[in-house]
């Protein structure tokens, strides 16, 4: 088969972390043997030749300025909560661009499927081009597409308008999927297809490049690491965290925090650690290369993700972070919402605790930082989940099949 894929969000080099998950999904399909050409906005920072991994990649040019140089990427939301005021102004650029740039790829490549990442802002352009080649349009939902029509009414017309032009949706969480169909989406179209992870780079590690990965980092001889990676928003909830560290440190000692990420909100974070006399515990390193988060994963005592609702109402769709950590055979911790639960079973793979809840947080760390055996026995289960249905393969193949169906 040949595929059009539309995106906003991509890795800008090897090893960046903008919408991983989006590279994976694109050079999966290819691996399977299928043509996969991705269209995209340019940025200054993209470094990737025209062909990586099997995917044919077409950035397209919008941006007369740098300061209109906002599309995508991770950098149109303020701490992904609000569009950032010039976006409006740079989205009357790029969609033209990137329907004339999809149009293109999809005529020259004579493609079968155009396939939309995001139903806003790319799921219109996505139909339209479908439509131009009489070709089925498969939308992916990843998270802030629903959130931005259920925030903003005037733009649900738009996202029922292109869910119905829809052959197929996926959704990386059933809590995503049924947010769609509120929105318009028609149920009997919708696949949930979790997010895998790469078994091969990340996976458990060995008791000396634990030690090794840890004194580089410098921990102390018996400090405890909780590992927390994520851009600096709100949804993360890391300020969640932050304020049951104090209660951590005193029930099971020696414990140092690292956040890992870039973000808006770093120096609220910091400020907010010392408020509540934290700082000497947690470490705010910034953006962590990709290449540096397996061991990392590897050299932690418990990965925490406490990923909440922002007072927006939005929430991530399903952290990559949380299935990374499972290969790695990491202890997890995370909040029960959106599409956590679809892959941490409580007490089997990882510990669930109430979003936005401190106390309940803080006890749960305790209890896995004093106990080596439970932590053990969650990381091996969350490993062999992975092998078994959650990685990148499996992932692929769910996508083929859904293309074939829309064929069919």
């Amino acid at each position: 088969m040949k595929i059009a894929m539309l995106t906003s969000s991509y890795p800008k080099y090897p090893g960046e972390v903008t919408a991983p998950f989006i590279e994976e999904i694109a050079a999966g399909v290819a691996a399977r043997g299928h043509a996969v050409h991705v269209v995209l906005p340019r940025h200054r920072d993209l470094r990737r030749p025209a062909v990586d991994r099997g995917v044919h990649l077409h950035p397209y040019a919008y941006a007369p300025c740098r300061a209109l140089n906002v599309w995508g990427y991770a950098e149109s939301m303020a701490a992904d909560v609000e569009v950032r005021g010039r976006v409006y102004l740079a989205a009357l650029l790029a969609l033209p661009a990137g329907l004339l740039a999809l149009g293109r790829a999809a005529r020259r490549m004579h493609a079968d499927i155009v396939h939309a990442h995001w139903v806003l802002p790319n799921g219109p352009l996505g139909a339209l081009a479908a439509a131009g080649r009489g070709v089925p349009l498969v939308i992916s939902l990843h998270g802030s597409d629903v959130y931005l029509p259920e925030r903003h009414h005037w733009l649900r017309g738009v996202a029922a308008w292109t869910f119905r032009r829809a052959a197929a949706i996926t959704a990386c969480s059933g809590d995503l999927a049924r947010r769609a169909v509120a929105l318009g989406a028609p149920e009997e179209r919708l696949t949930v297809i979790p997010y895998g992870a790469d078994g091969e780079t990340f996976y458990p590690a060995g008791a000396e490049e634990r030690a090794r990965v840890r004194a580089a980092w410098g921990l102390a001889e018996g400090e405890a690491l909780v590992l927390a990676v994520g851009r600096l928003v709100r949804k993360k909830g890391f300020e969640v965290l932050i304020r049951a560290l104090p209660e951590v440190v005193a029930g099971a000692g020696s414990v140092r925090l690292l956040v890992a990420g870039a973000g808006d909100l770093r120096g609220e974070l910091e400020a907010l650690a010392r408020e509540v006399g934290a700082q000497a515990y947690v470490t705010f390193p910034g953006a962590v290369e990709r290449g540096q988060l397996p061991a990392l994963f590897r050299a932690c005592d418990v990965l925490a993700v406490p990923s909440v609702h922002d007072e927006r109402g939005n929430v991530d769709g399903l952290p990559n972070v949380v299935l990374e950590g499972m290969a790695s055979g990491a202890a997890i911790v995370a909040s029960d919402v959106a599409g956590i639960p679809q892959v941490i079973l409580p007490e089997e793979t990882g510990l669930l605790v109430p979003e936005r809840d401190v106390a309940a947080l803080s006890q749960a760390l305790i209890r896995l930082l004093q106990d080596p055996p439970l932590r053990l026995r969650l990381g091996r289960a969350a490993r062999q989940r992975v092998e078994e249905e959650l990685n990148w393969p499996a992932v692929a193949g769910r996508f083929e099949r859904v293309y074939a169906q829309t064929m069919g």
